[in-house]
């Protein structure tokens, strides 16, 4: 099969394209013939090395987390998927390798695709939906009526988080450029700020909860935001003591993420607010849930561009613009 594959750990490092066997096929497998894959920062992030500590992949490695397929084989003790499914996933860390023809995931990773959406639809899906479900629903118990701050509202998971957010009944502001304000209102966005010419920790105040995207200078003034006792999940760090644990890290790195999220829980403290981090994990079964809500129309995907698959390293560099507007799909096969 042909797959894009990273040689060695580099900062903007150039994929190649390969020719490997298919993957071998475990008791608990599904071999899906991918038909698109998503593209996320998360996938630069792993090849630049930015990850290797935490989760580390042995070069050459395949790349790719997002995937929407058809089901050619199934292991002997799978039950819930048989030949000619359609499907979708977010394979689990260190099984990830989306950008390729054919990928083998364990059945507990996978959910029937939605059928009201194309293959390059659902293969926007799985890690932002995970994402933006983990957050608000399993980790921020979000109810209705509370008030929810989602930075960057066009990007991937914003434009997820916002409509899973107005599902759930809450309030919800996000941040935006100009340009994008259309969009995010389109989602459900109750408030929207303009990043460029506004402060939006001068305008918000008694948020319940706060989905953190950005850097540790916006990590600081979205504290400010929440009530007391409201709770900050980031999602691009830095990583806790909790996520040491949950990840069975040795002594000396469960010290440096103590040491790295030091400060932030510490001006949480001080504020009388929580902070936590999230590294989301697959899960088909909260994947179905999803499946779910985008059959009923209360989420709809919003895929920015498309690319062949032959333009995969062109579409990493377009995700690594900041500037898409919801998500980038490859399409892998017809």
């Amino acid at each position: 099969m042909k797959a894009f594959v990273v040689d060695k750990y580099k900062k903007k490092g150039v994929l190649r394209l390969a020719n490997l066997p298919q993957p071998e096929l475990r008791d608990d497998d599904v071999l899906v013939r991918v038909r698109a894959t998503g593209v996320n920062l998360l996938d630069s992030k792993v090849r630049d090395g930015e990850f290797k500590l935490i989760l580390p992949y042995r070069p050459p490695f395949i790349l790719g987390h997002d995937v929407a397929g058809i089901v050619v084989r199934v292991g002997p003790k799978v039950r819930r998927f048989k030949a000619g499914d359609e499907v979708y996933a977010r394979p689990r860390d260190h099984r990830v390798g989306t950008f390729a023809e054919f990928i083998a995931m364990d059945e507990a990773d996978v959910a029937l695709k939605p059928k009201n959406i194309s293959m390059e639809e659902a293969a926007s899906i799985p890690l932002v939906g995970l994402t933006a479900w983990q957050a608000l629903v399993e980790v921020g118990k979000l109810k209705p009526g509370q008030k929810v701050f989602i930075q960057a509202g066009s990007g991937g998971v914003g434009t997820f988080a916002i409509q899973l957010a107005k599902h759930l009944g809450a309030i919800v502001a996000t941040t935006t450029s100009a340009k994008n304000v259309a969009l995010v209102k389109s989602l459900g966005a109750d408030l929207v700020i303009d990043y460029k010419t506004q402060e939006f920790e001068k305008i918000l105040s008694g948020y319940d909860l706060v989905l953190h995207s950005q850097d540790a200078k916006a990590l600081e003034k979205s504290l400010r935001v929440l009530k007391p006792g409201g709770l900050l999940i980031s999602i691009s760090g830095p990583p806790d003591p909790e996520f040491a644990r949950e990840q069975g890290l040795n002594l000396f790195l469960k010290l440096v993420m103590r040491l790295l999220s030091r400060g932030a829980r510490k001006k949480a403290k001080s504020l009388g607010v929580r902070f936590s981090f999230l590294f989301m994990r697959a899960q088909g079964q909260q994947l179905s849930e999803i499946t779910s809500l985008i059959e009923s129309s209360a989420i709809r995907p919003v895929v920015d561009k498309t690319f062949p698959f032959e333009k995969t390293g062109d579409a990493l560099a377009f995700v690594e613009t900041g500037r898409a507007k919801g998500k980038v799909v490859i399409t892998v096969a017809d």
